[in-house]
């Protein structure tokens, strides 16, 4: 039993039946790494390549960018494979190599302002969207003297509003609720008066629950602290659900709610590039360093985890708040890594709708130029994306929608679980037959977090990574390859399973299907298969 429909039990007052708990037991912590012949576990082979095909074969470094939240740079696995922009490292409050950027050491936060302070939290762009539009149609019904053009936007604004109710009901639903299960179990905490980290379930059975709350408060946190490992793990998972409905709620569904003026830019101006700051950490690098330890975490000391890819210098680019990233900013942060030398951009970030696809076209298409790879997650609403679309994406439009051209050296990743069952498609993943290239692990997966910690996350936030590790493994290890050559091997190389998974269709109900159907490669990136395969185009361009 999941902890939604335990959560929508307390709400309505009923004591849930016991589950079974659900533990990922025997699955080794650095398994996205490992090989399934020799570990069983459905990992990408980094291990086997490199100690056997790239075993002393000389590499060169590439940098790869990290369009996300921020970066702890001071994080111990993270320092030594830090790009650092040793032109203007100084920080002295001047353009040192004039580039626009004043003292960008390890990067560039396009989500700040020259005083220093920074956006943390923003809406969704479907909040922004309404936001901008509900003056213009709030007499406008449908009728015969609109254009086409018109009617399809009225429609359009009509269907966000409706989303937007429906997300705005679950936010409020879903905040009231965890806040209320999270203030009895603080309660019982306290009656228990022990450190969170002794807590155990023998605790709760020695509590007298004072009404139908407390005791279905209690049988949840006895279920969930087998599930998670241990109470301390379960509190802070229900404190970040706490969190995240209460955040819907406050900034990214709150029409009143607009950060933006603290940057200072003109953002209606897409054409503006300099402005932001040099905090590439933020005030919540959570998700920023936990991708790039997924890519590059040294693999060269004995502490923490081993990314990818081992000869690699993380660019951060700080553009994602808690909240929808903004096409400016993403425009502004592929450009700024493909002028500071990235050759594989990851961006593990997406929304269902776009503000000026135009600008970050043009940005996708000035990377392509420059031979640059860029990865991106699928999304993780159990969606397909060829019906759904999730932004930014590799499908270059026109004004109307129309589908006029293909961005080349783009990567959409999926996430896929380590055992070949009903994880083996993780849950959440988004898929599409045309829109999705490939899968890589995004379940379960331990990566730096900020302040010299680790922590185990999921999504396809961690799989696109993985993807761009391995991206830079091969760029590092074979120069010669262009960014499309990098992507065909990828691709080509997959490992093809025969096992059925489940999705999730756009009426609610559920489809046996195989990676085939829901992906262009049909496959799990794996590492050692495309060393392989690189090996061979090498081969083929020396003749």
């Amino acid at each position: 039993m999941n902890l939604k429909r335990l959560l929508y039990l307390f709400a309505i007052g009923l004591i849930p039946t016991v589950g079974h708990a659900q533990v990922h037991e025997n699955i080794p912590a650095n398994w996205f790494n490992l090989d399934f012949e020799q570990d069983s576990v459905l990992g990408i082979s980094t291990e086997k390549t490199y100690q056997t095909l790239l075993k002393d074969k000389k590499s060169t470094p590439v940098i790869v960018a990290v369009l996300d939240g921020g970066v702890d740079v001071n994080h111990e696995d993270l320092k030594r494979v830090l790009w650092v922009n040793v032109k203007d490292s100084i920080s002295n409050g001047k353009d040192n190599d004039k580039n626009g950027f004043i003292n960008d050491k390890y990067g560039w936060n396009f989500i700040g302002n020259a005083k220093g302070e920074n956006v943390h939290f923003d809406n969704l762009e479907l909040t922004r969207l309404i936001r901008k539009n509900e003056s213009k149609y709030a007499e406008v019904r449908a009728s015969t003297t609109m254009t086409d053009k018109e009617k399809r936007d009225y429609n359009a604004y009509l269907k966000m509003v409706e989303v937007y109710n429906t997300k705005l009901d679950e936010a409020r639903y879903g905040s009231l609720n965890y806040v209320g299960l999270k203030d009895n179990i603080d309660n019982l905490v306290k009656e228990i008066n022990k450190d969170k980290s002794e807590i155990t379930t023998a605790d709760f059975d020695k509590l007298n629950p004072m009404g139908s709350r407390q005791k279905i408060a209690i049988r949840i946190a006895k279920e969930e602290i087998e599930k998670a490992g241990g109470f301390q793990k379960f509190y802070n998972d229900l404190k970040e659900g706490a969190d995240y409905f209460g955040n819907q709620v406050a900034y990214h569904l709150n029409k009143e709610y607009d950060s933006r003026s603290i940057i200072g830019d003109n953002y209606d101006d897409a054409s503006e590039y300099h402005y932001g700051n040099s905090d590439v950490t933020g005030p919540d690098a959570l998700h920023g360093t936990h991708v790039a330890g997924i890519i590059a975490a040294d693999r060269s000391n004995s502490i923490g985890i081993k990314g990818v890819a081992d000869n690699v210098k993380i660019l951060s680019v700080r553009l994602v708040p808690d909240g929808d990233e903004r096409d400016k900013d993403v425009a502004n942060g592929i450009r700024y890594a493909v002028d500071n030398g990235a050759k594989v951009i990851n961006m593990s970030f997406g929304k269902g709708y776009a503000y000026n696809k135009p600008t970050v076209d043009a940005a996708v298409k000035y990377a392509m130029s420059k031979d640059v790879l860029l990865v991106h997650a699928a999304g993780n609403d159990s969606e397909d994306n060829d019906i759904s679309p999730n932004y930014p994406n590799k499908f270059f439009t026109d004004s109307l929608g129309a589908i006029t051209g293909v961005a080349d050296a783009w990567i959409t990743v999926g996430a896929t679980g380590p055992r070949k069952n009903e994880e083996l498609l993780a849950t959440f993943s988004n898929y599409g037959k045309a829109s999705v290239d490939v899968f890589a692990p995004g379940l379960y997966i331990n990566s730096t977090t900020p302040h010299s910690e680790y922590k185990e996350e999921q999504g396809t936030s961690m799989a696109s990574p993985v993807v761009a590790g391995l991206a830079a493994m091969l760029r590092s290890y074979y120069p010669q390859l262009t960014a499309l050559e990098t992507k065909e091997i990828i691709m080509n190389s997959v490992t093809k399973l025969d096992d059925s998974v489940r999705i999730k269709l756009e009426d609610g109900s559920f489809k046996t299907v195989k990676l085939a159907d829901i992906s262009i490669s049909g496959g799990i990136v794996n590492a050692y298969k495309a060393v392989q395969k690189a090996n061979e185009y090498i081969i083929k361009k020396k003749k």
